[in-house]
């Protein structure tokens, strides 16, 4: 059989295997998100978006909606409650008006990411296809649709991250393709799914040359925030909206479960404070939890929050200036993936799911780069071991791998792990910017 024949049958291969995983995976109960999501779902099928922040009042209303016998708040930006409600109207129609809650239900609420999913892919496999050839194509398509972490965020363990990674993804493209009211527009459409997206976005800085073309980023952006803002603000919602979505950094966590810096240092101190209780050995092999930031704060150490956005901003802007020549677009995205693992790093508050974004921007950067493919599949490791062993593959569901299996805390061993990976990727980002001249173009590789 000739080589080209026997690529393509492998590729199928990969993606009827990927797609088969992901089907498998949608009825998993997922995380306790999902409860959340089925709330929104809910009342967003029922009565639209423009209320469920809750309307004016001093200090303005943060209302609380139920679903059966829960109830919580909504603190995600409108473009997520829209994709969800969505869903909820699909799901209430196929039920002939009823909303029960059933594994149908989570599936439904999974079905958003899903199709984004496959969109990341798809769009993946085209724009690389059409720079630079049907091998690369291949090679990136498979590399983002059988990434473990990936496929546990999303259809496994059921977050949104895949719903804001395929505009961000997009938005980027877009600029360095010279459309950047369309970069705009996706940009906007990508932060208001979920503001993490914003740290994956200062790559633009890269290749939106000038004032004109940066007006017209803006441009894109304004018009797209307005209309998804609209039913919010038309409902005397827009202060509610502010301040719901504030919340989102005002979480009294050190680290939310991601293996990070930041649950390195909560582990220490833990350690130093438990030597009393369970003698030095007992401290350092104890499992370790989450640690509120007004504990960190009252046995006498900094507000890490500050600490942590220097951090974040300090990267960003070296990333920005190592590649500041760089305009081709695999280099734009693995600024954006660099920008996106050393935030879910280095910032406190971060959450398990918060390097989502960079396994895929990291397999479109090394479609055209091969040097970032070991990062990929480093930090590809690195996000499925965070997700697993907090997780498994849903929390009703177990299969997570065993935390002392490493005698200190796993997740622990991971963030150093993490910690040590950013390092090497500011290495690799650093020895590839050093190759494009003063006119953006690639002089070795």
């Amino acid at each position: 059989m000739p080589s080209g024949d026997r690529a393509r049958r492998w590729f199928v291969a990969a993606l009827i295997a990927g797609t088969v995983v992901r089907l498998v995976a949608l009825p998993l109960p997922g995380t306790h998100d999902i409860v959340a999501w089925k709330i929104w779902s809910y009342n967003a099928a029922n009565e639209g978006v423009g209320r469920l922040y809750g309307i004016g009042g001093v200090p303005p209303e943060h209302r609380v909606i139920a679903y059966l016998h829960s109830e919580t708040t909504v603190n995600y930006p409108p473009l997520a409650l829209y994709e969800l409600g969505w869903a909820g109207r699909a799901y209430r129609w196929i039920n002939g008006g009823r909303f029960p809650n059933t594994t149908p239900l989570t599936i439904a609420i999974k079905v958003p990411a899903a199709i984004a999913d496959a969109g990341f892919a798809v769009l993946l496999f085209f724009v690389v296809r059409r720079r630079i050839g049907e091998a690369a194509a291949r090679w990136a398509t498979i590399a983002y649709w059988l990434n473990p972490g990936v496929i546990l965020d999303g259809v496994v363990l059921g977050y949104l991250d895949p719903q804001y990674a395929l505009p961000a993804a997009g938005c980027l493209i877009a600029a360095t393709e010279g459309w950047v009211v369309t970069a705009g527009a996706l940009g906007a459409a990508a932060v208001l799914t979920k503001p993490q997206a914003i740290v994956a976005l200062p790559a633009l800085l890269l290749v939106v040359p000038g004032v004109n073309a940066a007006l017209r980023l803006a441009a894109g952006a304004l018009v797209t925030t307005a209309l998804l803002v609209a039913p919010v603000v038309a409902a005397g919602g827009a202060a509610n909206m502010a301040q719901a979505l504030g919340r989102l950094a005002s979480h009294d966590m050190l680290s939310g479960n991601a293996c990070n810096l930041w649950w390195i240092v909560g582990y220490l101190v833990r350690v130093q404070y438990t030597v009393s209780d369970y003698g030095l050995w007992g401290a350092i092999v104890r499992p370790t939890r989450i640690l509120q930031i007004s504990r960190f704060i009252d046995v006498g150490y900094p507000n890490p929050r500050p600490i942590g956005a220097v951090l974040v901003v300090m990267a960003v802007i070296w990333a920005l200036w190592t590649a500041r020549r760089a305009k081709d677009l695999w280099m734009v995205a693995a600024v954006a993936a660099f920008t996106t693992h050393a935030y879910a790093t280095l910032s406190a508050q971060v959450h398990e799911n918060h390097l989502y974004a960079a396994p895929p921007l990291l397999a479109l950067a090394a479609a055209g780069r091969p040097a970032f493919r070991p990062v990929l599949f480093a930090v590809s490791a690195i996000f499925a071991l965070n997700l697993n062993l907090f997780y498994g593959i849903g929390e009703d569901v177990g299969y997570a791998l065993p935390r002392g299996i490493t005698i200190i805390d796993a997740t622990v061993v991971v963030a150093v792990v993490n910690c040590i990976a950013l390092v090497w990727h500011a290495r690799v980002l650093r020895r590839e910017a050093s190759s494009v001249d003063s006119s953006g173009v690639t002089v070795n590789s």
